[in-house]
């Protein structure tokens, strides 16, 4: 991630805005209209800022907190700091927030008639993220990603004013795909957090320990478990795909470059022979080029 240390204190809104150019996917790229660009950004803004809210990702100072209207004796304390910005973000919709992320949400609220409930989604998630460190199942998993991942996707839908109940359906594949790869590729970082996003009854079936996922380079155990989930992941791509096909336009090449952006990382996975330990396998640009031309053609 970028964006953090010193600017950060300065200046929390460009700090979190900074970061989306770190993102594993594009958040709003330049081919876009620019309503379209600026109503994707503050929806990142805030996406980012919880996130980093869970994580305890957030720049010292307290200028985040302090923002929120959380002492600086509490500013450490994320499930208190995560109830202060869902008091602020329910403001977006009632009256003025106190954070200038939320401030610039606030007119993409009002031009795109969205709802609370995606950005209450992510609040959850983060909130869950406190409490639960590990999934015994997959459904447990998938049941996390619709709070963590699936509401981006509605928003864009709804940015774009493309929302319909089968959009919405293909949309949530593609992104609780994209969530699965992206807790593959942070394996190692999530173990850091205490957090592991492997189900534990997968990591049963391929006879894996937590201490497996501690060590410098993977074992076979643990790559085959990775590889299994990984084609898990590729399933709901697949599943999703049809997405692409369904709109037009310069939105038809972000839809595909969400859905190439997860296939070409898994394939960066694949080739590091689903070894994740010693860090997130990255796909290269080739290679991200090349799954947008698949995905556009869908042939994937």
């Amino acid at each position: 991630m970028t964006g953090t240390g010193t600017p950060r204190a300065a200046d929390p809104e460009r700090g979190t805005l900074d970061k989306a150019a770190a993102e594993n996917f594009p958040v709003a790229p330049f081919f876009l209209p620019r309503a379209w660009r600026t109503d994707l950004m503050a929806v990142y803004g805030f996406a980012r800022l919880v996130d980093d809210i869970g994580d305890g990702d957030l720049a010292p100072g307290g200028a985040d907190a302090r923002l929120l209207g959380v002492s600086p004796e509490e500013a450490e304390d994320r499930l208190l700091l995560l109830d202060a910005f869902e008091t602020d973000l329910r403001r977006v919709f009632d009256s003025t927030p106190r954070h200038p992320l939320l401030r610039r949400l606030q007119p993409t609220v009002h031009r795109r008639s969205l709802t609370p409930e995606p950005f209450l989604g992510l609040i959850a998630a983060n909130r869950q993220d406190q409490l639960v460190g590990r999934y015994e199942t997959y459904d447990d998993l998938l049941a996390y990603c619709e709070l963590s991942a699936n509401p981006v996707g509605r928003l864009v839908l709804c940015v774009t004013g493309t929302s319909t109940p089968e959009r919405i359906r293909l949309a949530d594949a593609i992104c609780t795909a994209l969530q699965i790869v992206e807790h593959l590729q942070d394996v190692a970082e999530d173990l850091g957090r205490d957090r592991i996003y492997l189900p534990a009854e997968d990591m049963k079936r391929f006879h894996v320990q937590e201490a497996d996922l501690a060590t410098k380079t993977a074992g076979a155990s643990v790559r085959a478990l990775v590889a299994y989930e990984a084609e898990r992941a590729r399933d709901l791509l697949n599943e999703g795909a049809p997405l692409v096909g369904s709109v037009h336009g310069r939105l038809k090449l972000l839809l595909a470059g969400f859905v190439a952006g997860g296939r070409a990382a898994i394939r960066a996975i694949a080739a590091a022979e689903y070894d994740v330990l010693p860090g997130p396998p990255k796909p290269g640009k080739i290679q991200l080029l090349r799954e947008v031309g698949v995905t556009l053609r869908g042939e994937g």
